[in-house]
């Protein structure tokens, strides 16, 4: 005898409870625990790297100001600065550093590369985009994200790798390139994939100095926001189901090392946000990618705004957020 029409209903809507369920765990289940309660007392490393952060930041997004292809000289000076940090720093010889024109569609900007060998041909990226929206100074958006990338790379240096590790400042995420031909890391993921590069990992910084601990200061776009904090006092690591491997390595890896306080997530592309930094530009050619960020627009009331300045964001927290990158950087690159 066929089930009755009740017995079907309940078979149809329990089975789509349970596949909801599922779709859930599998996006949002994440090693470890992200680190709660009062933050311990910073450690001096901490208060150095803070400042390093503050300097960059305020060169950037003070110094120089808005940096984008209708500040053309800004922007330059802002590559420039990028470079020159890079060329100080004390990396072997088998180091490199390039500049990499974006073409025509790009209006000629340039991205800055800096490459430290390993021993493998296979490649860990970890990119930040330098330019600013236009209008703005862009300190959170995205200062902060280059200022993380040249502090990890300052520490890199002093170690080896199994797999290349390579650091790579962008030019042209925002409007109108963004997601569009003249998108600096669009021009580098598809180079990467001519000269058939092989990218075992891709690290996105994006928006990384913006927190608080006042109850629905984070938003988030629904329905994810019946699943994670109201407080945008931690660091997410967002990727795509692609790279949802990518996602539980690195927030594991920097849960472990117990600095701050992170959620992560492996969500459709198509949801707004997930998608919104360089790392998008990877997966275009298939190549696992993540952004680490601070959610920028569900979080930060300065997002795109002329208000985004120096002054903004908290240079301790994005301390800690550093040193636990760096833990995530050096396993990633030393994975077999």
């Amino acid at each position: 005898m066929p089930p009755t029409p009740a017995v079907q209903r309940v078979l149809f809507y329990g089975g789509l409870a349970a596949a909801v369920a599922m779709a859930t765990r599998y996006s949002t289940s994440m090693p470890g625990k992200s680190l709660s309660g009062a933050l311990p007392a910073p450690t001096g490393t901490m208060e150095g790297i803070a400042r390093e952060l503050a300097m960059h930041v305020s060169t950037l997004a003070g110094t120089i100001g808005e940096r984008n292809t209708g500040e053309e000289k800004s922007l330059e000076r802002a590559r420039d600065y990028i470079a020159a940090q890079l060329h100080h720093l004390p990396a072997p010889s088998s180091a490199s550093i390039e500049i990499e024109s974006i073409g025509p569609e790009g209006l000629d900007a340039e991205n800055v590369i800096f490459e430290l060998p390993g021993q493998t041909s296979e490649l860990v990226v970890v990119g930040a985009h330098y330019d600013s929206a236009p209008g703005t100074p862009g300190a959170n958006d995205n200062a902060t994200g280059v200022a993380v990338g040249l502090v990890l790379a300052r520490r890199a240096v002093t170690q080896s790798y199994r797999h290349r590790l390579r650091f790579v400042f962008f030019a042209n995420e925002e409007p109108h390139f963004f997601q569009n031909p003249g998108m600096g890391s669009l021009a580098h993921a598809r180079g990467c994939r001519s000269r058939g590069e092989h990218i075992r990992a891709m690290l996105s910084l994006e928006s990384l100095g913006y927190y608080s601990d006042e109850p629905k200061s984070q938003h988030y776009p629904w329905p994810i926001g019946l699943l994670y904090p109201d407080r945008g006092n931690f660091v997410a690591f967002v990727g795509n189901f692609s790279s949802r491997w990518l996602v539980r390595e690195s927030i594991g890896t920097f849960r472990a090392a117990g600095t701050f306080p992170s959620e992560g997530a492996a969500l459709p592309g198509w949801i707004a946000g997930v998608g919104w930094s360089d790392h998008w530009s990877f997966w275009q050619y298939n190549y696992p990618a993540i952004m680490v960020t601070d959610t920028a627009v569900y979080r930060d009331p300065n997002y795109h705004q002329p208000s985004d300045v120096v002054s903004n964001p908290s240079y301790e927290p994005m301390a800690r957020v550093t040193l636990g990158l760096l833990e995530v950087i050096t396993h990633l690159a030393d994975m077999d």
